[in-house]
């Protein structure tokens, strides 16, 4: 979450107008994360939060992400859901961009998960995947692997100007990507960005899920790489195996993952924190001046990608059953 546009007293005070929540009575930017502007509002009818929409949301995408988070609420699922305003609209626009009132989520994120938080990670994610099943909207990842070569080939100066050969080797990894990136592997609804500031707990206990904007559908066992470098890394950039083998224990206890996903699961770490180093590159320099927002550093994804360079160990993804 991040501020990229402010909004006035005014704006505000013309949107709740087409809403049943009462007056407003506190209204604060949130400045974590890099893709949309978030508020915190606080009404006579409680608390929730505003998301205007900038940036990679495209306003087409928005039912598919609002209808998402919807549909999950409605199946158990704990996580933001969006408030309709009195003609049951749910996708709104301020300052000419689009945005949307959700639920505010109680509960806390962590900055330094431990081995309970990511086991009870794993298991909110798979029963993410699981409250998913039957939604009747798609989206492709429109930031998946078909998408990476040519977005590193904007941005190979960049990369050599923040660490000289990067770009050979970040162009190896593509074509070592290319060339093992597995197939036909059971997909579905997946979040595509379950990073420990989108997920809340009560003490070590799963809370729910916030931040649905990468949605889409693709390999849940790539939705499970995405998170093991989220969550299993450590500050000095080694992995933490025991921590991995409690995420993937803690998933496998709602939805058993098969032999193909499994042995998938390192070259999918692999895509997955190449994915996350080019977005980081682009935004580095892309973050517009006085945004209330620190770009995230690209360097801690190419670290990462080091670390799966140099071991294609099954077990250090914490992916050989306990």
């Amino acid at each position: 979450m991040a501020v990229y546009t402010d909004i006035t007293d005014e704006e505000l005070e013309t949107l709740l107008a087409d809403f049943d929540l009462g007056a407003p009575v506190s209204f604060k930017g949130i400045a974590e994360g890099v893709e949309n502007s978030n508020f915190l509002l606080e009404t006579e009818s409680g608390r929730f939060i505003l998301t205007v929409y900038e940036k990679r949301v495209r306003s087409e995408d928005l039912p598919f992400f609002l209808g998402l988070m919807r549909w999950l609420a409605e199946h158990d699922y704990a996580c933001a859901t969006p408030v309709a305003d009195r003609a049951g609209e749910i996708s709104k626009s301020v300052r000419g961009k689009p945005c949307a009132l959700v639920s505010f989520l109680p509960g806390l994120s962590v900055r330094r998960p431990g081995v309970a938080h990511c086991r009870e990670a794993g298991r909110g994610l798979a029963e993410l995947h699981r409250a998913a099943d039957g939604f009747p909207m798609s989206r492709d990842n429109d930031l998946g692997r078909a998408a990476w070569a040519p977005m590193f080939a904007r941005l190979k100066g960049q990369a050599e100007e923040l660490k000289p050969g990067l770009a050979d080797v970040i162009d190896a990894d593509l074509a070592y990507l290319a060339a093992n990136w597995p197939t036909d592997l059971p997909s579905g609804i997946v979040h595509a960005d379950y990073f420990p500031d989108n997920v809340f707990f009560h003490g070590e206990a799963f809370a729910g899920t916030i931040d649905f904007y990468f949605a889409c559908t693709d390999a849940f066992a790539y939705d499970i790489a995405v998170a093991l470098n989220a969550w299993c890394f450590e500050a000095d950039g080694s992995f933490n195996i025991t921590a991995a083998r409690a995420m993937l224990a803690g998933y496998e206890a709602v939805r058993p993952l098969s032999d193909a996903e499994r042995a998938a699961i390192p070259v999918l770490a692999h895509g997955a924190a190449l994915r996350f180093f080019l977005t980081r590159l682009h935004d580095w320099r892309a973050t517009p001046a006085g945004a209330l927002v620190k770009p995230k550093d690209p360097l801690e994804y190419e670290r990462k990608l080091a670390v799966h360079r140099a071991s294609k160990d099954l077990v250090l993804f914490g992916t050989a059953r306990a």
